[in-house]
């Protein structure tokens, strides 16, 4: 007698909200987000420290951000950073899990970086992990360092980069090298040889966000 093992089936509510994460651009959701509050792009970026330009070429899908100014976005509407990528973000904090495949990441690529957000359907996350190609060659190239709150670890997983901060010299890293840094100081990762591609993986510790967007003191 041959016995038929069952497959187990992925729960509908995951299949959904991966399919709507899929789906979602960073600018379909700014769009979403701005329109149902009623605000204009200027109240956007008063709220956020973003230029309206900025804010406006993200919407049109011309641009995309890097970490630090997603997280002013986010911070400035008063949501949490998942709700950036996804309507419908995965909110509680205990017994949950989530299980990003091969290209199945959140991917937004901006001047200097190519990041890839895992987890991304995660509301209320304390880490943020971003798998990250490193485009710019040298730090003229890079432009104005990037700052956000928290702590991150990098490290290196192909090719090597140089990590420049306003503190420190800069500091050449190979494949397996890794670093732990204050990420408010101001930060730059380019790459090591302008000829070899550079990837990193960093691991953001992310402050509690306020509350609800709209419920501002």
């Amino acid at each position: 007698m041959t016995m038929k093992l069952k497959r187990k089936k992925v729960p509908a509510s995951d299949v959904a909200i991966a399919a709507r994460t899929r789906r979602h651009t960073l600018g379909d959701r700014l769009r979403e987000l701005r329109k149902a509050k009623g605000w204009t792009l200027s109240k956007v970026s008063e709220m956020t420290g973003l230029a309206p330009s900025t804010l406006s070429k993200v919407e049109n899908k011309q641009i995309s951000l890097t970490y630090d100014n997603l997280a002013k976005l986010a911070d400035g509407l008063r949501i949490d950073l998942a709700d950036l990528f996804t309507p419908e973000t995965i909110q509680a904090t205990t017994g949950r899990r989530s299980i990003t495949r091969l290209k199945e990441g959140r991917t937004l690529e901006s001047a200097n970086y190519i990041h890839t957000y895992s987890a991304a359907e995660l509301s209320r996350k304390a880490l943020v992990p971003i798998v990250t190609e490193v485009k710019a060659k040298t730090l003229e190239v890079f432009g104005e360092l990037n700052r956000h709150a928290g702590e991150e670890w990098l490290y290196v997983l192909e090719g090597s980069v140089v990590f420049h901060s306003e503190f420190y010299e800069p500091v050449t890293m190979e494949t397996g090298d890794s670093l732990y840094f204050d990420a408010t100081m101001g930060h730059a990762i380019v790459r090591g040889s302008d000829n070899k591609p550079a990837r990193t993986i960093s691991v953001i510790s992310r402050n509690a966000p306020g509350p609800a967007m709209g419920k501002r003191d």
